[in-house]
């Protein structure tokens, strides 16, 4: 029985697990061992509204970003847009951890979807009616930061509110399956609508797409929300946090490698309409098959760590991934073929999905409960926070100096901190 698992036959396993989120108990329900956390009929729901919600943002995302490079002609307005959305991440986001612990997880996620969900909309209007600025997009973006920024670490904590801890590493790679399942079909959805009916109904549909992930959550059965610093001063739970994730070496290092990836590994997205229209000599067609050829490469690594991801060894895989990344991004950034630049974008997907789900699950399985917001609003700030300084810098280097040169310092610059950080932090290689 090591394909498949049998709800009914687990149950002791799960004591003190409540109604709410125990596992189904179907007669004949026999769900595999790579899809275990499907188990929970709220993760069920959760599932299928953020695959359709993430569609739409992909969508989104590929008609924004081509729509600035249109109206600006410029990769400096890239990197300011790239630096607008997620600015507000840095002075919110840990903020944003003390009101995950402190207010019920799932309300507050209805209230960063439904605000995601009009912003879309904004913008959707102002394309339809032909009045979009970049100043449109950037005060949107944010804004959309700001939603973000409570959205991040609620979206992470409230994973285990759905599974309980036994499957907790499954879901954290199940949730990234389905946001990269999306990320193949919403860039190669979004690309064609963007050739033949424009951005406009790409914003449409995204905002729309949002209330798959609302009625998802209102339909699901949780417990009651029992916060255990509820009478601690705001400042002083934010310190606490603070102090917790700097006690701990090995939450400290995956906090570091996460801020490595962010600043130097995943900012090249922000130049990318550029680099396809400038050095690849491609249409907005060849952008979303390059995002979608990406997303192939990381659901594929999201299904090998569900399928496998119990058997230990994560640390040691995390370490070769976080070595490997940086070179693939080298070569990327020095190729002047389509095809080619298709096959390193399955690579570059393989890296960071292996890097982002198991620097999430290694994070989450190694924290108490009732520090969980407030450490994975940190992971926000590291993996999101950060991202603007390395948005604005590859922008302004991009248009400056040449954009193959600048993503090669990048790339060059996530190897040498990488190869830093593991050597100076040891313990990541022993993580199971």
């Amino acid at each position: 029985m090591t394909d498949s698992v049998k709800p009914e036959l687990h149950p002791q396993r799960l004591p003190n697990l409540p109604p709410e989120i125990a596992p189904l108990r179907a007669r004949q329900f026999r769900i595999p061992k790579t899809f275990s956390a499907l188990r929970h009929r709220n993760f069920q729901f959760y599932v299928a509204g953020q695959l359709l919600s993430t569609m739409g943002t992909w969508m989104q995302i590929i008609a924004q970003g081509w729509l600035v490079y249109q109206l600006s002609q410029s990769e400096f307005i890239l990197g300011i847009v790239g630096f607008a959305s997620a600015i507000p991440a840095l002075l919110i986001t840990p903020w944003g951890g003390v009101v995950v612990d402190t207010f019920p997880r799932r309300k507050l996620m209805v209230i960063t979807q439904t605000g995601a969900m009009m912003l879309a909309l904004i913008l959707a209007a102002l394309t339809f009616s032909g009045l979009v600025q970049v100043w449109h997009v950037i005060v949107l973006s944010v804004l959309l930061g700001v939603v973000n920024a409570f959205d991040g670490p609620a979206r992470q904590a409230f994973v285990v509110d759905m599974v309980g801890r036994e499957d907790l590493p499954n879901a954290i790679a199940i949730n990234s399956m389905t946001f990269n399942s999306a990320r193949v079909v919403g860039p190669a959805v979004g690309g064609f609508l963007l050739a033949t009916v424009g951005a406009d109904w790409c914003f449409l549909l995204n905002g729309i797409s949002f209330l798959a992930v609302i009625a998802s959550l209102l339909a699901m059965r949780v417990p009651p929300f029992q916060p255990r610093d509820g009478q601690i001063a705001p400042l002083q739970q934010l310190r606490s946090g603070v102090a917790y994730a700097v006690r701990s070496n090995e939450v400290a290092a995956l906090l570091l490698l996460a801020l490595n990836l962010s600043l130097f590994g995943i900012t090249y997205n922000t130049v990318l309409p550029a680099f396809i229209d400038q050095i690849l000599g491609q249409g907005p067609a060849a952008f979303g098959a390059i995002n979608m050829a990406s997303g192939i490469g990381a659901v594929t690594t999201a299904v090998l760590i569900a399928r496998y991801g119990d058997r230990g060894k994560r640390g040691l895989w995390l370490s070769r991934l976080t070595i490997a990344y940086p070179l693939i991004l080298l070569m990327f950034a020095l190729n002047t073929s389509y095809i080619l630049a298709l096959l390193l974008s399955i690579l570059l997907g393989i890296g960071f999905m292996g890097q982002f789900t198991l620097i999430n699950t290694l994070l989450q399985t190694h924290i108490d409960d009732h520090m969980r917001g407030r450490v994975m609003s940190l992971y926000t700030l590291t993996f999101f926070g950060m991202t603007p300084f390395g948005n604005l810098a590859i922008g302004a280097l991009s248009e400056t100096w040449g954009m193959d040169r600048t993503l090669a310092l990048s790339a060059c610059l996530a190897f040498g901190f990488a190869v830093m950080i593991l050597y100076r932090m040891r313990c990541v290689r022993g993580l199971a």
